[in-house]
Order: C-alpha cells, then sequence, then structure tokens
C-alpha cells in the first residue's frame, strides 16, 4: 500500500510526495537525504496522510495534490484534522 503526505516545511511552505511509509518518509527528509526542496527548509512535521491501493493510485492523487494552491491544501489538512477527531 502506498500514501501521499504532506509535511510542512520550517519555512511555513507544503511539500506532497509518496511513500509506501510516509512516517519512514519523513525521518529520511529530516535527515537531510530526501526531496531537494526540503533539504533547505528543515525539519518537516507531517501533516496529512492519504493511503491508496496502489502505487499507481498514489501517483495520480500525488500529481492531483501538487498543483493545489496552499489556501485548498490547507483545508484538506483541516478536514482529515477534524476527521481523525471525531
Amino acid at each position: 500500500m502506498f500514501s501521499v503526505y504532506i509535511v510542512r516545511c520550517a519555512n511555513g511552505t507544503l511539500y506532497t510526495g509518496l511513500a509506501r511509509d510516509p512516517h519512514a518518509r519523513v525521518k529520511v527528509h529530516n535527515s537531510g537525504k530526501g526531496a531537494k526542496y526540503t533539504r533547505s527548509r528543515l525539519p518537516v512535521a507531517l501533516v496529512y496522510v492519504e493511503q491508496c491501493d496502489s502505487l499507481s493510485a498514489a501517483m495520480k492523487r500525488e500529481l492531483e495534490l501538487k498543483p493545489w494552491s496552499r489556501a485548498k491544501k490547507e483545508a484538506l489538512i483541516r478536514s482529515s484534522e477534524r476527521q481523525r477527531l471525531e
């Protein structure tokens, strides 16, 4: 199973990626060996995870989320936080 994830970087920006284990991937990002974008914006914190049934589905979802505006991504993050609290 693959997941699409969003991390909040130290400068407040959001980075979207995909991984089998998003928690392990965040550790890689924070070690400085992750994506080039996050290397200069450490540390990062995991703020959103969405599980997908396949790599193909995760890739499609990542491509859908990446161009979203910051406001739309923040709304998605808030929505997932509310669902966890219910």
